[in-house]
């Protein structure tokens, strides 16, 4: 594709950051979250009513929570506070309460708004430490987090605050910030290809662009770069890396991706999302522990050389290390992924567990305790017990193996998949063997 000019020579105003100098001033210039700040979205409409409310913007990094708390404190002519919830503490919460004090018993008798960015970071008393001006409607709060705020907020201060939730920037909305950029002559020309991967390389992430840009209109002006190539982007930028949070919601939201591509026997779809967490920086030990899991929730016994695969896998990890190790890694995933699927051992683990959990402690049948002393053996432990390698095939068929009175609960059911059709047509001929023999004693006794 041919190349463009993007960028002018660097103008003046350079110890203005560039975030700073883009920084929208009104809603319409905010790039992207259309769905919440378009005509006749929600939180469009909250501007528009005059009537500040406490909310919480929820979303990561780099999509505008902290410009459209700005725009709000503006919007209802309030002052705006600002806290830092990683570097703040109590004594900035009663900072910030004495200023609304002071701007509500003012002249002016301002509102004010309390924007806490990161507010996940705030514990549970620090976050409490809001709800009584909350309630009292001294200021309006604003929290920004890139974490789930169902498990992040407390619940009263929850029940407080609207939650709207900002997505990551377009490719298009990343555009016009780049259009912006240009038309105040921040950074130098751009081919189209060295776009393309700046763009990719912010990956929906404003702040990022804004400060890349500006490291590359240094780093221009230095070398003296009057257009930016796809090579030199590269040469500065070193390696691509995506942003990815390795501890937050988007690290679990991609792991559940994973786990669910695989279960969907999808491994074109598994493969990607695995690459996606290793070149996100995921530990891929974790990512081992993660695939064996896999292999025994969601292939089970329809083929356990899925399992045995997993494990050989984490090994090799172990012996080779990164970057080899991690093929063993995509092999296990592509192999789970086109694997026969069962979750029958899994689910009759958990019926079982649910079981025992809610019933009384059933005590073990005689004929079932060991007898390993003289008086265990006189009060009939292990009394009539029926050593199966001693029966025909190998099973005693009649034999009871449940507690007394218990009815046979049927937690295993096999899949009609893979090695777990045998699996059944087997526990189907022991059955029909039970009953017979079961049957067959019944007549006995009776006769």
């Amino acid at each position: 594709m041919a190349s463009q000019t993007l960028f002018s020579s660097t103008p003046n105003s350079v110890h203005q950051p560039l975030a700073e100098r883009l920084r929208p001033r009104t809603l319409s210039e905010v790039a992207g979250q259309q769905h919440v700040l378009g005509a006749g979205m929600p939180l469009r409409l909250a501007f528009e009513s005059g009537r500040p409310h406490s909310c919480i913007l929820w979303g990561p990094p780099g999509v505008g929570k902290t410009t459209i708390a700005r725009l709000m404190a503006d919007a209802f002519d309030a002052q705006f506070i600002a806290i830092s919830a990683v570097l703040g503490g109590v004594k900035d919460i009663r900072e910030a309460v004495q200023q609304a004090e002071s701007a509500r018993d003012g002249l002016m008798r301002q509102r004010t708004i309390v924007f806490v960015d990161e507010v996940h970071r705030f514990n549970k008393s620090q976050q409490d430490a809001f709800l009584p001006h909350v309630e009292s409607g001294l200021f309006t709060f604003v929290g920004a987090t890139t974490e789930n705020p169902s498990f992040e907020v407390n619940s009263a201060l929850l029940s407080r605050a609207a939650v709207y939730v900002l997505q990551s920037l377009t490719t298009d909305d990343l555009r016009q910030i780049v259009a912006k950029a240009q038309a105040i002559g921040a950074v130098p020309g751009a081919d189209e290809d060295a776009l393309e991967r700046l763009l990719a390389y912010a990956d929906g992430d404003a702040r990022r662009l804004l400060n890349t840009l500006e490291t590359l209109a240094i780093t221009a002006e230095q070398a003296r770069v009057e257009r930016i190539t796809d090579a030199w982007l590269l040469q500065v930028l070193g390696e691509r890396m995506r942003r990815y949070d390795k501890g937050g919601e988007q690290f679990y939201d991609t792991i559940s991706a994973l786990h669910k591509s695989v279960r969907g026997s999808d491994p074109d779809a598994a493969l990607y999302w695995l690459v996606r967490m290793l070149d996100g920086g995921a530990d891929p030990r974790y990512m081992a522990r993660r695939i064996v899991r896999m292999a025994w929730e969601d292939i089970g016994l329809a083929d356990p050389r899925a399992i045995q695969m997993a494990n050989d896998a984490a090994a090799t990890y172990e012996r080779l290390g990164s970057p080899e190790g991690e093929l063993a890694l995509a092999q296990a995933v592509i192999y789970l992924a086109v694997a026969p699927k069962s979750n029958a051992g899994y689910m009759a683990y958990n019926k079982a567990r649910a079981f025992v959990k809610s019933d009384t402690t059933r005590p073990v049948p005689m004929h079932l305790r060991n007898a390993p002393t003289q008086l265990m053996k006189q009060l009939d432990y292990g009394k009539a017990y029926r050593y199966a390698h001693d029966e025909e095939d190998g099973f005693a068929a009649g034999e009871r193996y449940l507690p007394d009175g218990m009815d046979e609960p049927g937690f295993y059911q096999p899949v009609p998949r893979g090695l777990e059709i045998k699996i059944g047509q087997k526990l189907e001929q022991l059955r029909a063997l039970n009953e017979a023999a079961r049957g067959a004693g019944k007549s006995g006794s009776g006769g």
